[in-house]
């Protein structure tokens, strides 16, 4: 027991010593570090934060995430095909697409669809 509380201790200053070895070999200085940092959102830190975003990519985005989550809402209806009442199956499948088309095509009318320059 001696003997592993000992190796344990050895591994723990060679460990302290390579550490602090490498941080003053290291040849990154402050400069360095600010010019590898990561860029977040796409957007470059070194810039003014108040640039102009596109609000039209930001539409279709969202647009694009609200009909995704109602198509994954259609995936369980193939599921109860087996156990429901196809009449009831039909008019609920039914019913949920024509949602679905109404609000692409209000989207469409609003001219959200339509790429400005």
């Amino acid at each position: 027991m001696k003997m592993l509380c000992m190796l344990s201790f050895m591994i723990m200053i060679i460990m302290f010593i390579m550490v602090i070895l490498i941080n003053f070999l290291s040849k990154k200085s402050f400069m360095d570090r600010e010019k590898s940092s990561p860029f977040e959102c796409g957007f470059d830190p070194k810039n003014s934060a108040r640039m102009p975003f596109s609000l039209q990519f930001f539409l279709i985005a969202v647009i694009f995430l609200i009909f995704d989550v109602e198509i994954t809402l259609l995936l369980p209806l193939i599921i109860t095909l087996n156990i429901s009442n196809l009449m009831n199956y039909s008019f609920i499948t039914l019913f949920f697409i024509i949602i679905l088309i109404m609000g692409l095509f209000h989207e469409w009318n609003q001219g959200a669809l339509n790429w400005a320059t």
